[in-house]
């Protein structure tokens, strides 16, 4: 049993699915969501766009604005989850993006993660987005963006416990 068990247990509890769009974390939300035995009940699929022109194609990222932050903004993570989810068809989008190590270049001393929930929960009810800017210093690279994609499932399943129970 994977540690986001609960998260299946809500999922198809609720016959929800849900879509990524990853930028950060490249993969790997959509790699613990696979962890989880099941996960073809609930998982459309996901995408993974590095760059600005990728984001811009795939995910309809406004390219004047990104481009002016670097793809990396709560607007950013927010068009990433609401068109991953239209693109596939499901009621969560989830989007990632952000700086996974310091970057002088940008000014980042401390690695950050700009995540979206987009929440289409119920056909009657309009969809609720929730962004939120998540940081962590000290870690390698590697161990930031597992704690980054840890960080928002575990976001996700608090969510839905409020939300669907």
């Amino acid at each position: 049993m994977t540690r986001f068990a609960e998260l299946k247990d809500l999922l198809i509890g609720n016959k929800l699915t849900i879509a990524v769009a990853e930028s950060l974390t490249c993969g790997l939300v959509q790699a613990k969501l696979g962890e989880i035995s099941g996960a073809s009940g609930f998982l459309e699929g996901g995408i993974t766009t590095y760059n600005l022109e990728q984001k811009v194609k795939f995910l309809c990222v406004d390219e004047f604005h990104a481009q002016s932050v670097n793809c990396v903004s709560k607007k950013v993570a927010i068009e990433m989850a609401t068109h991953v989810s239209r693109i596939f068809g499901s009621n969560i989008g989830i989007g990632t993006t952000g700086y996974a190590e310091p970057y002088p270049e940008e000014e980042v001393t401390i690695p950050y993660c700009f995540y979206a929930l987009y929440l289409h929960l119920k056909p009657s009810e309009s969809p609720t987005v929730i962004a939120n800017k998540i940081q962590i210093g000290g870690l390698d690279r590697n161990l930031t963006r597992h704690y980054f994609a840890d960080t928002v499932l575990s976001r996700l399943i608090l969510e839905l416990r409020e939300r669907v129970r």
